[in-house]
């Protein structure tokens, strides 16, 4: 059974930094399309980054995020992270990990204000 649990949110000033923690059982994320997501109240879900299957797998980013924010895994640690930098207000949300944005975890929220 895949299992998807996601840490690290938490209340950021503008401008700062956090970074998303991404745990999988179940399933190696390695050997699967890793995503993160991302949903405020009263908008739809958007895909924010993802990483293909393997090792140089190519990584793609919402153009909103393009530059700030980062994603990789460990292949050791069997997790994905989410590097995010120069915080903005609309980072605002609710960030999920996803396995070839299929199964997605509970999610972890991410709050940016001064």
């Amino acid at each position: 059974q895949v299992q998807l649990v996601e840490s690290g949110g938490g209340l950021a000033q503008p401008g700062g930094s956090l970074t998303l923690s991404c745990s999988a059982s179940g399933m190696e994320v390695e050997l699967n399309a890793m995503s993160w997501s991302r949903q405020s109240p009263g908008k739809q879900r958007e895909l924010v980054a993802e990483i293909g299957i393997g090792l140089g797998a190519l990584t793609e980013y919402a153009d909103s995020v393009k530059g700030r924010f980062t994603i990789s895994r460990d292949e050791a640690k069997n997790k994905v992270y989410l590097q995010m930098n120069n915080l903005k207000v609309e980072d605002t949300a609710a960030y999920y990990c996803g396995v070839n944005q299929r199964i997605w975890g509970q999610g972890t929220q991410v709050t940016v204000a001064s």
